[in-house]
């Protein structure tokens, strides 16, 4: 996945243009890659699924 993709995935969820976004095995590292340099990571919550797919959510207040 393209890092630009990954911000603009990002920056809609977190605005709340998306309600979740899912996230297959294969994009997962290049898209988690990306996660983690944000400001806002530990507002984000991922949820693993069944074959690798992980399904991510963005939380009004940052995970512990």
């Amino acid at each position: 996945m393209q890092v630009d993709l990954v911000n603009e995935l990002l920056d809609k969820l977190a605005n709340r243009e998306l309600t979740e976004l899912t996230v297959s095995k294969e994009d997962f590292l290049s898209f988690r890659q990306e996660l983690v340099k944000r400001e806002d990571f530990k507002h984000f919550k991922g949820t693993a699924k069944h074959n690798g797919i992980t399904i991510y959510t963005y939380l009004d207040e940052p995970r512990s």
